[in-house]
């Protein structure tokens, strides 16, 4: 027997509640009748136009999302903007959305307990709390490396995309205490210091707050990794489809069932990268 969406949705929630959301995040059920029922689950971390499609194709009757469609108020859903396409494309296939954001963000496990086992954590706590809620994890590897070898170790423990990783800091500086923030995380770089971290994993590092962290550590730490946003969440998908299956089979229906996909096109923007330099630059 398949669970309405209604059902889905209530084991979603209790995962993941709104109410731990940051005030400003939109999350929830986005589209979809309560009442149809759910056979198949698709997790991506972006609800574009191709994984909506993908999501058709699959013949999935939910698209659960880390990124909100609709962060921002809009005012047309015309088919002429992407997002109203999006919309449209929603409806017509009778494919329901559900966000989880911050509220995953903030969930133990979540986001960034994923993003924290591969850099090789076994042991995290948060690393700050706003709003009330938990963000971020640091913690420490199990023994002491370079932050060479750290970031080669995570790059294959990560996606590949075309960005690779970013990172500030010498190819030798030792690397035992580790912060994750994932997606964007430039805002963090206090509570980072206050916790001791050689190295921040994070994303979306803007220049000026980038240079202003790596002026004040003197050539120090906390060393930088710009991992990219979409590979420090996507890791995050399967944990999610898990916890959902596992939620589903503790209801007292026993027989309660759904297949659940992990998105296999990757959202991150970038396509190619010209000229990057290798650790300890061309020389």
């Amino acid at each position: 027997m398949h669970p309405t969406l209604a059902d889905v949705v209530r084991a979603l929630e209790g995962l993941y509640p709104p109410s731990t959301a940051q005030s400003w995040d939109q999350v929830g059920l986005v589209s979809g009748d309560l009442a149809q029922p759910v056979e198949r689950v698709l997790f991506a971390v972006d609800p574009t136009l191709a994984v909506i499609e993908e999501a058709r194709t699959l013949g999935a009757d939910l698209l659960v999302t880390h990124h909100p469609l609709l962060l921002r108020g809009v005012h047309s859903v015309a088919t002429s903007t992407a997002k109203g396409a999006s919309v449209t494309a929603l409806v017509v296939h009778d494919i329901a959305l559900y966000v989880a954001h911050t509220n995953a963000d903030s969930a133990s496990p979540g986001v960034n307990d994923a993003l924290a086992e591969a850099c090789g954590l076994r042991e995290s706590e948060p690393l700050t709390v706003v709003e009330g809620r938990p963000l971020g994890r640091v913690g420490q590897l199990a023994e002491p490396t370079t932050l060479e070898d750290f970031t080669t170790s995570l790059q294959r423990a990560l996606p590949r995309s075309p960005g690779g990783l970013r990172v500030a800091g010498p190819p030798d500086g030792t690397v035992r205490r580790v912060a994750v923030m994932g997606g964007a995380g430039d805002d963090l770089f206090d509570a980072v210091r206050a916790a001791g971290a050689d190295v921040y994993v994070t994303a979306d590092l803007r220049h000026h707050p980038a240079l202003e962290a790596r002026e004040e550590a003197r050539g120090g730490t906390p060393y930088l990794v710009d991992a990219g946003h979409w590979a420090t969440e996507s890791l995050w998908l399967q944990v999610a489809a898990q916890r959902l299956q596992d939620a589903l089979a503790a209801t007292d229906e026993a027989t309660t069932t759904v297949e659940t996909h992990i998105s296999t096109l990757r959202t991150d923007p970038w396509d190619f990268v010209v000229g990057a330099e290798p650790p300890g630059g061309t020389s």
